[in-house]
Order: structure tokens, then sequence, then C-alpha cells
């Protein structure tokens, strides 16, 4: 069973969350603040990670923040709906995804569902499709590592989609639309910005190109395209 770490001060909730999450084949454990939560985060327990931004003594983004300076364990948030600052700052920091509350766990499960799949390492069916090269770029999505001229890039499950997805279509446009599909696995909804923040990210991850100009170029209303030439 997929182990699932619930962190979150809400024990009636949790309480109920994991006995649906052993309804549906996954095993939940909870833990009521972000001190514990990023020790169990951190112990290599569990494959995901579910978090309350809301919680005392350690907010949910100081407890993110304090995961993704030794892991890269897929985190999904959650948010108090309408708190698109919580929900920027959360991407920004390396979140996932994230859930606004109060949320059905039939679409909870849904979300952690979608994650796994885009960020658990798929073997290679051959050679010929082990590797994606664009440029000085290469990804590798047997294990899911990503080098720029040779320099390792530390990416999360979901940069490393949309950074796949613009490589595997080098010099092509392609619109935020398609980007959600491929990269999220769901259509965008309007005003969701979620796209823009796990770009901006790769951006300062990739770094400039010797010409002075960013690796991946916005057409504006339109979408990105990843530069390789």
């Amino acid at each position: 069973m997929i182990k699932v770490l619930l962190v979150d001060d809400d024990v009636e909730l949790t309480a109920m969350l994991v006995e649906y999450l052993a309804q549906e084949n996954f095993a939940g454990h909870a833990v009521h603040n972000g001190e514990e939560g990023v020790v169990a985060a951190l112990s290599g327990a569990f494959s995901i990670v579910v978090l309350d931004v809301m919680m005392p003594r350690l907010s949910g983004i100081e407890t993110l923040r304090r995961i993704r300076q030794s892991s890269r364990i897929p985190v999904l948030m959650l948010t108090a709906r309408g708190d698109n600052i919580d929900r920027i700052t959360g991407l920004d920091l390396g979140a996932d995804d994230y859930v606004p509350k109060p949320c059905t766990p039939g679409e909870l499960v849904a979300r952690l569902r979608a994650i796994l799949r885009r960020t658990d390492p798929q073997p290679a069916a051959s050679s010929a499709t082990a590797t994606v090269q664009a440029g000085p770029l290469l990804l590798c999505p047997g294990n899911r590592s990503a080098t720029l001229d040779g320099r390792p890039l530390d990416l999360t499950g979901t940069e490393f989609n949309l950074l796949e997805a613009l490589a595997r279509d080098a010099g092509r446009l392609i619109s935020k639309q398609e980007l959600s599909q491929r990269a999220l696995g769901r259509p965008l909804s309007p005003f969701d910005r979620r796209i823009d923040v796990h770009i901006s990210s790769i951006r300062q991850k990739l770094g400039v190109r010797d010409d002075g100009r960013s690796w991946i170029q916005t057409v504006r209303g339109m979408g990105y395209q990843l530069v390789a030439d």
C-alpha cells in the first residue's frame, strides 16, 4: 500500500481521511503539527505528503520550506479556498499541487493518484525512449533526472513533467492548456497560475543562455516554448 503522510492539526478530519484512504488502498498516517511533519516527511517512510497551510506553531508554508531543503517527496498542499497567496507561495517553494479546503475525500484521493502517476519513475521501454535531449538539456524519464550542460537540475516532479513536455517539442509553442494536460493531467482552470509559477521556478534553475535569453520563452496569452538551438 502507498503510504500517505497527513500533516494537519484537525484531528477529526485526519482520522476520517485515514479511514477513507484505507478503503482506496492507501495507508494514511497523521501528525498534527509542522515539526512532527518535517521529521516524518524526511524519514523515508512515506511516498507523498498532504500538508495543511494553516497550522499553529509552524505553518504549512514553513514546514514545506524545511522539507524541500532535504527532500523532493511529492507534497499536496491544503489551502483556504480563495487564498491565492498561499497557493502561489506553496507552488513557488516546490509543492506539487494544492487542493482548496474544504474538499471531498474523493477529490483528495484523485489528486494524490494524479501526482503519484506523474512523479513515480516509470522504466524506459527501450534505449530509444530512455532520454529526451534538447540542445544541452538532457532528461532521463526512467529515473526522472535532468542535466543542463552536464549540471544536475534539482526539479520537483511537476517541474520535471513540464520541462519534459517542453523538451519533447523544443522550439514549438505549447499552450498552457496543453502543458496542464500533459504535466498535471487535467485542464487548466480560468485564472489558475500554477503553470506560470512552476515555469518561473524552472527558469531560475536553468539560468540564462549564453546570449542572455531565458531557455523558456513566453508568448503572452498563448504559452511557452523551449529554446534549444
